[in-house]
């Protein structure tokens, strides 16, 4: 069943719904989520998306998240995938605000949030094919080094928000 994806106006408002097969097809403007996770020592969790990912497969990225439902609440959304991709489950989520990311590829409202995690990460296999948690100072070199590795999305919304910047 195609999942129904929550479209979002250039004000930043829920304004409709669509099918996520639509959506990705006429790149409408939706709803999504982004968690910065990081550990106590301040690392933060990077892992690579499988290469059956709908948008930006096989790349690197350092923040769990996906698209919100429709109807469905941002922050509710972000727990919501954060224990789907890494198994995270009964931490509290800080909210860093709000932004919007658009390419060729996907256009989306972000609600973007963090998290502190010091307990087992469990991937799930359907989008997550590995992990691990490096400092701030080597994701950056990683993605100088090679940001065509990484997916853009993330390292847009995020460059200027990692820990240690």
């Amino acid at each position: 069943m195609d999942e129904i994806v929550a479209l979002y106006d250039e004000s930043g408002h829920q304004c409709g719904s669509a099918p996520r097969s639509r959506v990705r097809a006429e790149n409408l403007r939706h709803g999504a989520t982004g968690i910065l996770v990081r550990d106590d020592a301040g690392r933060v969790f990077l892992h690579r998306r499988t290469t059956i990912k709908d948008v930006f497969p096989g790349l690197y990225d350092f923040a769990a998240g996906g698209v919100l439902a429709a109807g469905e609440d941002p922050y509710l959304g972000a727990v919501r995938e954060l224990a789907e991709e890494l198994g995270i489950t009964g931490v509290e989520l800080e909210s860093l605000g709000e932004s919007d990311y658009a390419d060729e590829h996907t256009s989306y409202h972000a609600f973007l949030y963090a998290a502190v995690w010091n307990g087992p990460v469990r991937l799930q296999p359907e989008e997550v094919d590995w992990g691990g948690w490096v400092t701030p100072a080597e994701l950056a070199g990683r993605i100088r080094a090679a940001p065509e590795e990484f997916v853009p999305d993330t390292v847009a919304l995020w460059e200027d928000r990692l820990p240690g910047r």
